[in-house]
């Protein structure tokens, strides 16, 4: 957690030792209600699990039942054209109006699960604690939204100025000229990106890595020039400079510094 403790010693100035922190402990430093929450969840995992899952579902549920009412509009109203018509036409003009209403879809989802990300209470902070923690439930909040929209539509239109519109309006930095050729992408409130960088197909960035059983939430920074090869994967606390390349296919761990210029891989 960053702190540190004095180990005094008669003979010697006194030293500096990492603090211990037990990652299974039950009891939580808080206090009042958010300790209370903290050992609930850390004592009954699988019911604390559904306990904060439903609201995530319900959250998730209510973004997509939003997106879905333009679209389902078209279709009702296009039905009610095409009802009198033959078979033949009312195929194809529904096969049409479905067609264009997932677009539909699509692009308004685009924008509401952003809203729902700002209006949220929860914002998500360069954090390393236990994974059954108060800080923990924003980040989950937050990827859970990204990935709504991520397995349902953002494929579709990847890479495009949308796709880079949607991760500015969930947190991302984004330059000019920059292209991202992936969705592969987690915590994209914590990733800064500068001009004219190039993210290749498939690339894996994520703002956040697991170390001895904790959970790290650490912001990475991609200088501005950069190119990021195929496949490549960029993790937490990674700061990647200008004109650097990564190589395709290479792992870019923890705490890795890259300077400008600098071929990585």
């Amino acid at each position: 957690m960053g702190q540190e403790a004095f180990k005094n010693d008669k003979n010697t100035k006194p030293k500096l030792t990492p603090l211990k922190i037990d990652r299974h402990q039950i009891k939580s430093d808080k206090k009042g209600w958010r300790g209370y929450f903290e050992v609930f969840i850390r004592k009954f995992k699988t019911l604390s699990f559904l306990f904060v899952l439903i609201p995530i579902i319900s959250l998730c549920l209510c973004a997509l039942a939003i997106s879905l009412t333009p679209a389902i509009a078209l279709i009702v109203k296009v039905h009610g054209f095409l009802k009198p018509m033959s078979l033949f036409v009312f195929s194809l003009g529904m096969g049409a109006a479905i067609s264009v209403s997932f677009f539909i879809f699509g692009v308004t989802l685009l924008v509401v699960v952003p809203v729902f990300n700002f209006i949220l209470p929860l914002k998500v902070k360069p954090w390393r604690g236990n994974w059954r923690s108060m800080e923990t439930i924003p980040w989950y909040v937050h990827n859970a939204l990204v990935y709504i929209v991520r397995y349902m539509f953002l494929d579709y239109i990847t890479p495009s100025p949308l796709t880079n519109m949607f991760y500015k309006l969930m947190g991302m930095k984004i330059g000019k000229g920059v292209i991202i050729n992936t969705t592969n992408i987690s915590d994209p409130c914590l990733i800064e990106i500068g001009d004219y960088v190039t993210i290749g197909g498939s690339v894996h960035i994520l703002a956040h890595y697991g170390q001895k059983g904790f959970l790290v939430l650490a912001p990475v920074k991609i200088g501005r020039g950069a190119n990021i090869g195929l496949k490549a994967s960029i993790m937490g606390d990674v700061h990647i400079g200008e004109n650097a390349t990564v190589k395709p296919h290479a792992v870019v761990l923890p705490k890795t510094r890259i300077g400008d210029g600098e071929i990585f891989g």
